[in-house]
């Protein structure tokens, strides 16, 4: 008997947010550092930590239905890498139509190709001539979690391995994995701050510095039937916690609050409000949606209006999303993903 779970709604609000900070923020009109501090690293950040929580929390279920590690590694790949391929390649290859930099410097467009596809985008951002003169010239600026994701699908077989050879004691190991996350985040994240290094700042916010999320993720899994029935309490401690973890004394909890509040909003009772009725558009919308906004902005579109600017940059971000699951994501998908039976079966199956 399938249970109902909101994961899907979840995830394609956070999407949303994302996309609506970015959105507000990329523009570069009228917006005060504060906002832009409020939009990209309050609101769009907790929104990128909330699907690390959800992805610790669906991930491990996906394992746990494998029928191997090679199975797993399958969907896992089936899943992200070819809307990420497509992604890549479709920005690269309008670059090379469209902007003559991007055809007189090959070799910098190869590295972008090159990097890019191989989750390596910090080393290079951009390609040659395109979003020149705006905020920020990266292509897709949203594109370093997926990065983060990849590593954690490597991780997790491991992880499941050595807590399964610990017993009850499995527990302990995953507290030490969220403490020294925790302490890699906080540690490198101030000395880049007090040595005035981006660098390690960003450094701070790789895998291990989100390890905690995913940890509370798997916790939210391994206690989703307690979730379930004790989800007004849950949902207490998830709102209290979270609204406090912006002190930052208390930003350590965030994880696991967090996981309280992604628990209570998907597992209370109540109808399903299934986002994913028609497809799951969450992916598409997050990877696509910042070189949609960049292209709106490059085309004068907010200068025109802001408001138009934001529909448009909507629309198009909607279209992409639809494209991707339509043509891409859902051929892809294994045969038995819920997706693709969700009318033939209760069952729900995250591949």
């Amino acid at each position: 008997m399938r249970q109902t779970n909101r994961y899907d709604l979840l995830r394609f609000v956070f999407a949303a947010i994302v996309f609506g900070c970015h959105v507000i923020v990329l523009p570069g009109f009228g917006i005060s550092p504060e906002m832009e501090y409020f939009f990209l690293e309050t609101l769009g950040r907790v929104a990128i930590q909330g699907f690390f929580v959800i992805s610790g929390a669906l991930v491990l279920g996906s394992l746990e239905r494998s029928s191997s590690v090679a199975s797993y590694a399958a969907k896992r790949t089936r899943r992200l890498y070819p809307a990420y391929f497509v992604i890549v390649m479709t920005c690269a290859i309008a670059a090379l139509i469209l902007v003559p930099a991007a055809r007189e410097d090959l070799a910098t467009t190869a590295k972008y190709i090159g990097f890019n596809l191989v989750f390596l985008n910090f080393l290079q951002p951009d390609l040659p001539g395109v979003f020149e003169g705006q905020l920020l010239t990266a292509v897709n600026g949203a594109l370093w979690t997926v990065k983060i994701e990849v590593m954690f699908y490597m991780v997790l077989p491991i992880l499941v391995w050595m807590l399964n050879r610990l017993g009850k004691f499995r527990f302990v190991l995953l507290g030490l994995i969220y403490i020294a996350s925790e302490i890699w985040r906080i540690g490198l994240e101030q000395y880049g701050m007090a040595n005035g290094s981006g660098m390690i700042v960003q450094l701070s916010r790789q895998l291990p510095g989100q390890m905690s999320y995913f940890v509370a993720g798997m916790l939210l899994w391994e206690f989703r039937d307690i979730a379930r029935k004790r989800w007004a309490i849950v949902a207490l401690i998830g709102v209290i916690g979270t609204a406090a973890s912006y002190l930052p004394a208390l930003e350590p909890i965030r994880a696991l609050t967090l996981a309280c509040l992604i628990a209570a909003i998907a597992l209370s009772p109540g109808p399903e409000l299934n986002a994913a009725r028609f497809g799951d558009f969450s992916y598409g919308m997050y990877g696509a949606h910042f070189p949609v906004t960049q292209t709106v902005i490059a085309l004068g579109v907010f200068q025109t209006s802001m408001a138009l600017g934001y529909v448009v940059s909507a629309i198009g971000t909607m279209i992409a999303a639809i494209l991707l699951w339509n043509f891409v994501e859902k051929p892809f998908l294994h045969k038995g993903n819920w997706y693709l039976r969700k009318s033939k079966e209760d069952e729900q199956v995250v591949g």
